[in-house]
């Protein structure tokens, strides 16, 4: 994708008279984005017709990389780089998700991600390398006019209270919340290095 290390994966899809079958399996998913990915935490979000769920990511650590796939219907997933430090800081990047595609957007750690869209959307965020850890969530309001993010609702959005009152890009980076370029690269170097290739292993 446009955002460094984000990832946009399309799958080869076997269909027949039933339907469709897929699947993304975790190897070939590491050697295409470089870095380990091992799944800790399957979350299931189901959102109404203009929903947005809002920009999260998570501090370092623990850190938390995800793949986000939209289960039934569609939606829009906006990627902003969340990185100080990053030359495509503030930047962000749209994909249109959908059932049907089966394609999947993989965000590394510390980054934000969310959606919308389709009168009910279920959608499923697989994280690694770590579980939900209270305290370390790093929330941007999705309506900050300073990303301006294209997230094209027609209506008044449904939006979270929590949401709603989250901090703009610009007061989570004066409040110092948000990770470094260099300790996003030195967790993505740790996780790296706990994974060999099978030529490697004594």
């Amino acid at each position: 994708m446009s955002i460094p290390g984000a990832f946009l994966i399309t799958p080869d899809q076997l269909s027949d008279e039933r339907g469709a079958f897929y699947e993304l399996r975790c190897d070939m998913l590491e050697r295409a984005v470089g870095v380990p990915f091992q799944p800790q935490q399957i979350n299931y979000s189901v959102s109404k017709r203009h929903t947005l769920r809002g920009i999260h990511s998570v501090s370092i650590p623990p850190g938390q990389a995800k793949l986000v796939t939209c289960v039934r219907g569609a939606l829009r997933d906006i990627v902003v780089d969340l990185r100080i430090g990053s030359p495509a800081f503030g930047a962000h990047q749209v994909t249109e998700l959908d059932a049907v595609s089966g394609r999947s957007v993989y965000v590394p750690e510390v980054w934000g991600t969310d959606s919308s869209r389709s009168p009910t959307t279920p959608v499923s965020a697989t994280s690694s390398p770590s579980t939900y850890v209270p305290g370390t969530q790093i929330d941007i309001n999705p309506l900050d006019p300073d990303l301006d993010l294209p997230w094209d609702c027609p209506q008044e959005p449904l939006i979270s209270e929590k949401d709603a009152k989250a901090s703009s890009l610009a007061e989570a980076l004066a409040s110092g919340t948000l990770p470094d370029l260099h300790d996003c690269r030195t967790s993505d170097a740790a996780r790296t290095a706990l994974v060999r290739a099978p030529s490697e292993r004594q």
